[in-house]
């Protein structure tokens, strides 16, 4: 295993009440896979998401990566988030070398480097371009473009597409899909949209709230040649929609 959560709970003190964000989770991840934690708002996703990453630490139980606990932020991997995250006031190529810099590396490495993952997401003619200049979907791929750079072991992503029209949002799927496959990266995706999570993952984690915890895990054997149409495809979204007790007709736009 590469990623081993084990028994993990989380709990907020708020007043005079503790809320449980999370109850004894227990999941292993394998190096390479793209997992996706689905659910809807309030079923710890997120939050087991920000243990992962280091930003918060459980109330019990524990998490190691690599054979390590996870007690902070590494390096080793990055999260990208829906907001995007970039820096206002440098152009997009100088947004993609600040991890770079904090490398030190010399100033033609931090360039090329650079230069190779816009070209990877279709960026590079608008390196010189200011994020304000761009739309949603290019400063997401921006934003992915900064993660790559940095050659990270893991890449987290809370909802990264979350804000994007539906063909914007398809395209990036396609595009994340195939740079993960490429990059052979291991990818811990949030989301909440149910043909996103089928169309992406390895495995789907279904996450049910009051409190937090791992309902289900799916399998998607579908390969590394998607299509959303197809009868395997089908199969598996009508499977995880069974899981939380949707139609196929609810008229939610397949989210939960």
């Amino acid at each position: 295993m590469y990623i081993h959560i084990d028994h993990v709970s989380k709990e907020y003190k708020q007043n005079d009440r503790v809320i449980k964000a999370l109850k004894d989770v227990s999941l292993t991840i394998e190096r390479r896979e793209f997992i996706c934690l689905l659910g809807s708002s309030g079923c710890g996703k997120t939050t087991l998401l920000n243990l992962l990453a280091g930003f918060e630490a459980p109330s019990s139980g524990r998490i190691v990566i690599d054979g390590t606990e996870v007690k902070r932020p590494s390096p080793k991997y990055v999260t990208i988030f829906q907001n995007y995250s970039l820096l206002p006031w440098r152009t997009v190529q100088k947004n993609v070398e600040l991890g770079l810099e904090a490398k030190r590396l010399p100033k033609k490495e931090i360039h090329d480097i650079s230069s190779r993952y816009l070209n990877l997401v279709g960026l590079e003619n608008f390196s010189k371009a200011h994020p304000y200049q761009l739309s949603g979907g290019m400063q997401q791929r921006v934003a992915i473009a900064c993660a790559l750079a940095v050659d990270p072991d893991i890449i987290f992503m809370d909802e990264p597409f979350g804000a994007l029209d539906a063909f914007t949002r398809t395209k990036m799927q396609d595009e994340i899909f195939n740079i993960q496959r490429g990059q052979q990266k291991t990818i811990v995706f949030v989301t909440h949209d149910i043909e996103e999570a089928v169309f992406l993952s390895d495995r789907i984690v279904i996450m049910t709230p009051n409190p937090g915890k791992i309902k289900k895990i799916i399998p998607v054997n579908l390969g590394d040649h998607r299509s959303r149409t197809n009868v395997d495809f089908q199969s598996i979204r009508h499977r995880v929609f069974a899981e939380f007790e949707v139609t196929e007709n609810d008229t939610t736009e397949y989210y939960i």
